[in-house]
Parts: structure tokens; sequence; C-alpha cells
């Protein structure tokens, strides 16, 4: 009896020690990791898992244990969920914020490095929408799941889909998609030079298909006016 005590008491030892560790590495890695699952929840399959999964792989693992360990980790959960509706602190430690990333059709750069997408993730995102124009997109926020929620401008559609492809991203012309679309470096060069902005300056620059350069700039004062977005 004594013995088995001691097995169940380390179960338990090893859960509420080991989640938190699982919790901060998770969150590390960021929310494309987490898919459309809570991270709380990612991890609490993770664990069922490799819990359930170690019981039938191995005979000599004690069944009571294996048992103890499920119904630990299932109150934990519990715990967890409970807490996250109670208070909003909580809720805010354990998981993602929503973030703006397309604010009155310009990527928000800050925010787009803060949670470690890409330019191609976004437009990527988008396009799972049916949205191939950045200028459509009055409001884009990223969800705590890994997608985005979009609410569109208000401006009438034009009579046809607009598409708008990348030219420059961070500061780098993109050669190749220039060529496809019969324009040369120099042209991004005059536009720039009738815009005034040096290419060092600029975070992504998008060209539709009426040839209009659409220009995000590193240091605009975008971020500042963003509204708030909270759980």
């Amino acid at each position: 009896m004594m013995e088995m005590l001691k097995d169940l008491s380390i179960v338990f030892l090893r859960i509420v020690t080991i989640f938190p560790l699982m919790l901060f590495v998770t969150l590390f890695m960021g929310r494309r990791t987490i898919g459309e699952m809570p991270v709380f929840d990612f991890l609490v399959i993770i664990a069922l898992g490799a819990v359930v999964g170690a019981d039938i792989a191995d005979p000599s693992i004690h069944h009571l244990p294996t048992a103890f360990a499920i119904l630990i980790i299932a109150l934990l959960q519990k715990t967890f969920s409970i807490g996250t509706i109670r208070y909003r602190w909580f809720g805010k430690i354990i998981t993602f914020e929503p973030v703006i990333l397309i604010y009155q059709g310009k990527i928000v750069h800050k925010n787009l490095k803060k949670v470690q997408y890409s330019v191609d993730n976004v437009l990527q995102l988008l396009r799972e929408q049916q949205i191939f124009d950045v200028n459509e997109v009055h409001l884009g926020i990223l969800e705590a799941n890994g997608k985005i929620s979009v609410i569109e401008q208000t401006e009438p559609p034009q009579p046809e889909a607009s598409i708008t492809f990348p030219v420059i991203k961070e500061g780098n012309i993109d050669t190749d998609t220039l060529s496809k679309l019969g324009l040369k470096q120099a042209w991004i060069e005059q536009q720039l030079a009738a815009q005034r902005v040096e290419l060092s300056s600029i975070f992504l620059a998008m060209v539709d298909q009426n040839n209009n350069l659409t220009i995000t700039q590193y240091e605009e004062d975008i971020h500042q006016s963003l509204p708030p977005v909270i759980h």
C-alpha cells in the first residue's frame, strides 16, 4: 500500500511540475504550432496520448497510476477551463491574445513580427477567405487559433476582382514577380522616387493588376492608431 501511494505521489508530482514547462514551451513555439486548439487543450491531448500510449505499450506499467494520471489531467483541464472563464487575467496568461495584423489595407509590421508570421503566411490566410488584395481589408485580426478574422473595406467593390502581388518584401525587390508582371526594376525605382520613399524603409509593397503600387513602411505610425482588441 505504501509503495502504491509512493507511485501515485510520483505521478502527481510529475504532472503538476511538467505542465508549466510544457505550457511555456508551447507558447514559446508560437500559435502556428497550435492550429485550431486552445493552448492548454492541445497540451492535454498530448499528455493523454502519451499516458495511454505508454500504458498500452509497456506491460510493466501499472494500470492504477495510469488511471490516476488521466484523472488528474482531466481535473487540471477542468480547473484551467473554469479559471479562464472566471478570471480574465488568468486566461491571458495561458493563451494567445488576438492581434491586429492588417488595418486600413496595410499590414502592421510590428504585430507581424510579434506573432512570428511572415508576409506569405498572412497572404495565404487571406486567400483562404477568397481575398486576394490586402487593400480590400479594413481590419484583419489573428485569432488565438491561428486563423484570421477579416472586416472588408466599406467602399463599393470593383467590377472585377482585384489581385495584388508583393514586389518588395522587407527592403528586397522581388525581380521574379516583377518579370512575370511585365515590369522592370527601373519602374519600381521611379515609383519610389516619385513617392520619396527609400527602398530600405519598405516593409511590404504590393502591385495590383492596374500597376498601382501600395507601400507599407517599417516606421509608419499606423501601430499607434490601431483599435483595441482583447479577449
